[in-house]
């Protein structure tokens, strides 16, 4: 059940972390919408599901791999503040819980690549969730691209949640961010090459708003390429 005291005061936390161990670099090219939104992102760590509660004032409810949920007592907290598990074989329940909340008036979080991006560079292909909540629920898409310094974060190996997993999480240096037009798309939902169409074009724009961000913080000769 999320507890409203629980989800802003972590929220504190990762912001005091944030401005303590990133060179944190957020750009809004354009005022967030009203109202419940989407924010669809690239996904280059671990790290990002946290960092994404810093792009708005309001609450936003993120889709995270199940994974993370089945880790003792930080499942617990993440059911807390409200996140998604989204299943490892099909994601069409976690789609439901998002619909809900954007019907609810709340806004959702959701990365377009599944999984974290390839370490060495580049993104993996878009997953069809993003657009297909976007038709079903009518909210605007608000595109992110995400950089960092994928060659410095840390690998971390586990077997806490009861099997192997591995993440690579970012834990200091240059994070940029950059919000993009608001996208807001109609149509049927079950038109299945409509919806991969759509996909790829959202995916389209987080790349280029992803090598926006790279461009920032090469500006501070920091990083090297996406790929």
């Amino acid at each position: 059940m999320f507890q409203r005291p629980a989800y802003f005061s972590a929220r504190t936390l990762i912001r005091l972390y944030a401005l303590l161990m990133f060179r944190l670099d957020i750009l809004r090219q354009a005022k967030m919408p009203g109202g419940p939104k989407i924010i669809v992102a690239n996904h280059p760590s671990a790290t990002d599901p946290f960092m994404i509660h810093l792009l708005m004032k309001e609450r936003v409810n993120v889709l995270i791999t199940v994974n993370a949920f089945n880790v003792p007592a930080f499942g617990r907290f993440l059911r807390m503040i409200g996140e998604i598990p989204v299943p490892l074989e099909n994601g069409s329940c976690a789609l439901d819980q998002a619909h809900q909340y954007l019907r609810e008036g709340k806004s959702v979080a959701i990365f377009i690549e599944g999984s974290i991006s390839p370490v060495q560079g580049g993104f993996l292909p878009p997953r069809t969730g993003a657009a297909r909540l976007a038709l079903m629920s009518g909210a605007p898409i608000v595109p992110i691209g995400i950089y960092l310094r994928r060659e410095i974060a840390l690998r971390i190996r586990s077997r806490i949640s009861g099997y192997p997993t591995e993440a690579y999480w970012y834990l200091r240096g240059p994070y940029a961010m950059t919000a993009g037009e608001p996208m807001r798309f109609e149509g049927d939902v079950e038109d299945r090459e409509y919806v991969r169409q759509l996909s790829d074009r959202i995916m389209r724009e987080v790349k280029f708003l992803a090598h926006e961000s790279e461009r920032r913080t090469r500006r501070l000769k920091l990083a090297p390429s996406l790929g």
